[in-house]
């Protein structure tokens, strides 16, 4: 019994679908870009001497409460500063290198590293600090919804 290959049997993407692709592409890099300034900016808090009224929200909300904490580095490197360096990384993959095999595993990869990181912080804050940092729950925001669409573009791979 012989199979015959029609055009449907072609591995080619559906109508639409290159759009959608590019679109997830483009959201994670708008999230990206949003968290290199977030992360930019408590970068700048975490350096700054003086005590200031910035991201202050009553007693529970307060940014350089956190930014100046222990826990506002690692290794003598701000949090704040890896930070700008991991969205970097997945603005990279998703803008220069989003065109590369390898790219949706490596970005979806980074992006859930990112996002373990943050959780393990944002409970940090909570449970440790007992102060919330607005900065650090935008970026947390971001970093949940690049790894959501990583792995959007992930499945479509």
């Amino acid at each position: 019994m012989q199979f015959a290959v029609t055009e449907s049997a072609n591995l080619a993407p559906p109508p639409g679908s290159a759009r959608l692709h590019r679109l997830l592409y483009l959201a994670i890099a708008a999230l990206a870009v949003l968290g290199i300034a977030d992360s930019a900016i408590s970068l700048q808090r975490h350096y700054a001497e003086s005590a200031t009224r910035f991201c202050e929200v009553g007693e529970k909300f307060n940014c350089d409460i956190v930014n100046r904490s222990e826990y506002s580095s690692m290794m003598g490197i701000p949090v704040a500063g890896m930070g700008v360096l991991g969205y970097a990384v997945l603005l990279a993959l998703a803008t220069v290198f989003r065109s590369r095999p390898q790219t949706p595993i490596r970005l979806l990869s980074a992006a859930a590293a990112g996002l373990a990181f943050a959780l393990y912080l944002t409970y940090i804050e909570g449970h440790v600090l007992d102060a919330w940092c607005v900065l650090c729950l935008t970026s947390l925001a971001a970093i949940g919804g690049i790894t959501l669409l990583a792995g959007a573009v992930k499945l479509r791979s």
